[in-house]
């Protein structure tokens, strides 16, 4: 099989990449293979919420409809929200000092939306199949690749590509086929997913408290449930794990600080280690690494899918920019993608790093400083609608 892209993962960011190719980047829709070996099944309607899920900006969900697979997607499995609450366990959450982040303020009608991240990515594929990109569902035994090609082993099928896209998450097997080192950092945290239901209604709002064990969010979801993800020292999370789910309920309740009463599992635990990967290269001759392959950073930005996104958009950039004739495997775009991206992301990972190494761990110092940081910019008007704005574009911080 002769193609021109091969992008190795369907999950949401390759998905979206096949797609922007198509539409932006002069590349026949037929001449793109997905290789995606877990097909993505879509939630059932009514059927109880999936535990990943993503908070999805304004700008990025703009880009999704662009694609014709926004408004394909079951609206009622769809929170939008509106507001935004962050503070810190030294402060109760009524107080001034608490950073509040409105839509309103700012002229937007939103903050963005929780969605599925099963729902997204079914949605996606099924849209890359009516468009004529071809969905293999393999895996990738072997990559080879030399200054004519990238040639993939899938066992049944051989591809033979003038791009090979790894999209294949944070143990990409493109990446190690490429020899491209990753620079990585564990955070000794585990995060904690679960869905729960309160006895207020969150009221489109979006929380996240700092502990000093690491984040707590929620992150509201269609009805009065919502998603929690509870970022945790190991010790901790391991703790919080072993827990019958009465004493979760009111570990989880303290750690929320109440502010939507007493919370109740509607779901099961499972959790994930936390660590930051940065590859020392995106770039290669015919190979070029997206999202999660080129970079992992914490959640508690939730900024990792709209990052990834933010890849995709850029690269399919670059190489619509390349001569009429250039492969979309020459180097000359793909380094254009990479300057631009890794100066990005590794900006939003550096800023990241530092909020989790101020507000995780104990120490009245390091309270004062992270209530008075969140202070001073929750008493700025024009800080809280910039941020607004930019996170609104699928930027929480200006780094282009």
């Amino acid at each position: 099989m002769r193609v021109d892209v091969a992008i190795v993962g369907g999950g949401i960011v390759g998905a979206t990449l096949a797609l922007l190719l198509a539409q932006r980047a002069r590349i026949d829709a037929a001449r793109i293979a997905v290789i995606e070996p877990m097909p993505a099944v879509s939630p059932l309607h009514g059927s109880p919420f999936e535990l990943r899920v993503s908070a999805i900006s304004p700008g990025n969900r703009a880009l999704l409809t662009g694609l014709g697979v926004w408004h394909a997607l079951d609206a009622s499995r769809i929170a939008d929200y509106e507001r935004m609450l962050v503070w810190h366990e030294s402060v109760p959450p009524d107080s001034p000092d608490v950073l509040r982040f409105d839509a309103a303020e700012a002229g937007e009608p939103d903050l963005g939306s929780i969605v599925e991240n099963n729902a997204l990515q079914a949605q996606l594929l099924h849209r890359c199949a009516e468009q004529g990109i071809g969905i293999l569902h393999e895996t990738l035994r072997v990559l080879q690749v030399d200054a004519d090609a990238a040639t993939l082993d899938l066992g049944a099928t051989q591809v033979v590509a003038e791009l090979v896209v790894g999209a294949d998450g944070a143990a990409s097997a493109v990446r190690s086929a490429l020899g491209v080192q990753a620079d990585s950092r564990d955070y000794g945290q585990r995060a904690i997913v679960a869905t729960v239901r309160g006895e207020r209604s969150h009221g489109g709002t979006a929380w996240q408290r700092f502990l000093s064990t690491g984040p707590l969010a929620l992150l509201p979801l269609p009805g009065d449930e919502c998603s929690i993800v509870w970022s945790a020292l190991n010790e901790r999370a391991d703790a919080l794990l072993a827990m019958e789910p009465r004493d979760f309920e009111a570990e989880l309740t303290a750690a929320s600080a109440g502010v939507l009463g007493a919370l109740r599992l509607t779901s099961r635990r499972a959790a994930f280690p936390l660590r930051r990967l940065a590859a020392q290269h995106y770039a290669r001759q015919r190979a070029v690494l997206v999202g999660d392959a080129a970079h992992v950073i914490h959640p508690l930005a939730g900024q990792g899918v709209n990052q990834g996104l933010e890849d995709v958009v850029a690269l399919a950039a670059a190489l619509a920019l390349r001569p009429a004739r250039e492969s979309p495997g020459a180097l000359a775009a793909l380094r254009r993608y990479e300057r631009e991206r890794r100066a990005g992301n590794a900006l939003v990972a550096a800023t990241v790093d530092s909020l989790d190494l101020l507000f995780t761990g104990s120490g009245a110092l390091r309270a004062w400083l992270a209530r008075e940081g969140m202070a001073m910019v929750g008493r700025s008007a024009p800080a809280r609608r910039f941020l607004v704005r930019q996170a609104a574009a699928g930027r929480s911080w200006p780094h282009r």
